[in-house]
């Protein structure tokens, strides 16, 4: 019984990373149309939202079993201040930033109707740095991260999220430059209207 709220911990903050995971590789998906170029159904944004929701909500089992747990003693200021915490400060602050940047894509995510486009696409982008610093904390601070089942997890997903990642940014490169007129390699010619016929003179 003493050590449940450190299972709880450990079990909570898991689970948020593998969320969080899931919520990115779905987005990235989504966004490089692996699933096709057809109007996607509901549904499909849907989850990537609930999945960034259920983050949130193990995120928070997470910090609570922290904060519970007796043998480090996590206190609120250990919890929300980078570099407060006497165990581990660095892997830990990785965890707090990653917190407020999961606050910040999540929040804006609800608030997406009444933001202006571009606002909440520059903040639903911090949703790469969030997952290379939830990852890092992981890895600096989880007592199961050395296990091989978390080492082969990891390399797995961060390659995934890497791949679509590089696809999704040469697919915006390859659109930007459609948009200016230049050529795109392995895009064929672009076939331009013809010149219009000139008036007939006298």
């Amino acid at each position: 019984m003493s050590q449940l709220w450190w299972y709880t911990a450990r079990a909570g903050g898991i689970v948020a990373w593998g969320l969080l995971a899931a919520s990115v590789l779905w987005g990235l998906a989504l966004s490089t149309k692996v699933f096709g170029k057809r109007p996607r159904a509901n549904w499909l944004l849907d989850l990537h939202q609930w999945l960034g929701t259920l983050t949130m909500v193990f995120l928070g089992v997470h910090v609570a079993g922290l904060m519970l747990d007796s043998y480090v003693d996590f206190g609120v200021a250990d919890v929300l201040v980078p570099f407060a915490s006497s165990w581990d400060p660095a892997a830990v602050a990785w965890g707090i930033v990653a917190l407020y940047l999961l606050l910040a894509v999540e929040l804006t995510a609800l608030a997406r109707r009444w933001l202006p486009r571009k606002v909440w696409r520059s903040v639903h982008y911090l949703s790469f740095p969030l997952f290379v610093l939830a990852t890092v904390h992981g890895v600096a601070a989880g007592t199961d991260a050395a296990t091989t089942f978390a080492v082969a997890t990891v390399v797995v997903v961060v390659a995934m999220v890497a791949l679509l990642s590089f696809v999704r940014l040469d697919q915006a490169a390859r659109q930007a430059r459609l948009d200016a007129g230049a050529p795109v390699p392995g895009a064929g010619p672009r076939h331009r209207p013809p010149a219009p016929t000139p008036p007939p003179t006298l």
